[in-house]
């Protein structure tokens, strides 16, 4: 993913060099189009929880699956839970990479949502593909037709623009192919299927055979303490959405980022973007869960090195290592739903439901 974002930004750097030389006539015009209104002038939409025996549709707004019984994996998966499950019309579609044309994965997506037999949307899994479907996402249906959409990584790009755009409380959380063991599951339950707060996000329980835990650590980075709406999810696809229409909005939020397979210095390019671009000065408080497998070569800072940089002098709270995203063991976050940053505590607690 890296090394394609690299190649976009030496290939586009002068054509967006002229764009931003267009003149503020062009940035106001912009910022009056009633697509580009910040969320916090919508109302927040909760979904109606999913329930055993509901219908969930399997979507893949991005990569295509390897092969065809990977498909067939996450749809025993949902069944086993206690779903009946309906493909996407395009799940075994493949154009180079991605699963299907733009149009064609965007149109599962849009067919969920009209689909009144259906109750929520799941995300086969990330990759990438999910910024190229936005075009052609039908937001007024989703806003006419809320329900459940989750997803992580790649899908970043999906959840996010769907809650600025529609008010429609998203989840970050686990897809069709990941592994529901009991922490996962548990949480996906507490979040998705039950109608009220989920309260206190616990980290996975330590090993038995370990004294401390040694992985699931809370380190506490900027103290203090704050609530406002969830937003984030996968760094990278945060930043690639920076200078777009579909640009994450974290005025008064609590932003939660995580990534995988990123030398550490493209972390701290990506959180000084995210810095220069305002997103942590309008924020109310910061979560970084992990970043898995994460090598690094040479002289380098550590990643708690990098965070304290970056966000211990901001006066807010700011925690790190909690377990989110690319982890076999993770939290669902609802997008949207107000929740509570003790950074002196070390805890994040959503104060309302997700679902209703």
């Amino acid at each position: 993913m890296s090394q394609w974002r690299a190649m976009l930004n030496r290939r586009d750097f002068a054509r967006l060099c002229s764009i931003a030389a267009a003149g503020t006539a062009t940035v106001f015009a912009a910022s009056a189009d009633p697509k580009t209104t910040a969320r916090a002038e919508r109302p927040v939409i909760k979904p109606k929880r999913l329930s055993t025996g509901d219908t969930v549709g399997l979507v893949l707004p991005a990569t295509a699956a390897f092969q065809a019984d990977e498909i067939s994996f996450a749809k025993e998966q949902l069944e086993a839970i206690g779903f009946h499950v309906e493909l996407g019309k395009h799940v075994y579609d493949k154009w180079g990479y991605f699963a299907g044309h733009d149009r064609d994965r965007a149109d599962d997506i849009n067919r969920m949502f009209a689909d009144d037999r259906i109750a929520g949307v799941v995300c086969f899994t990330g990759g990438w593909g999910s910024p190229r479907v936005l075009p052609f996402l039908d937001f007024d249906l989703i806003g006419r037709k809320p329900k459940v959409i989750i997803g992580y990584s790649d899908v970043t790009a999906l959840i996010n623009p769907i809650y600025q755009r529609t008010g429609l409380v998203t989840f970050h959380g686990p897809v069709g192919e990941s592994m529901f063991e009991p922490y996962t599951l548990e949480n996906f339950r507490r979040v998705v299927m039950t109608p009220q707060p989920a309260g206190l996000l616990q980290p996975p329980p330590k090993k038995t055979n370990e004294l401390v835990d040694r992985i699931n650590r809370i380190i506490k980075v900027s103290p203090g303490k704050a609530s406002g709406r969830l937003v984030g999810g996968n760094l990278t696809m945060v930043t690639s959405l920076m200078g777009t229409p579909y640009e994450i909005d974290t005025t008064g939020a609590i932003l939660f980022l995580e990534d995988i397979h990123e030398e550490l210095y493209r972390i701290d390019r990506m959180l000084t973007q995210l810095a220069l671009g305002g997103k942590f000065d309008s924020a109310a408080g910061v979560v970084f869960g992990r970043c898995t497998d994460c090598k690094y070569s040479g002289p380098t800072f550590s990643l708690e090195e990098i965070l304290d940089d970056r966000f211990g002098s901001l006066r807010k709270p700011m925690i790190s290592g909690l377990s989110f995203g690319h982890l076999e063991q993770k939290l669902t976050m609802p997008i949207g739903v107000m929740a509570t940053l003790d950074g002196d505590a070390g805890t994040l607690t959503l104060d309302e439901a997700a679902v209703v």
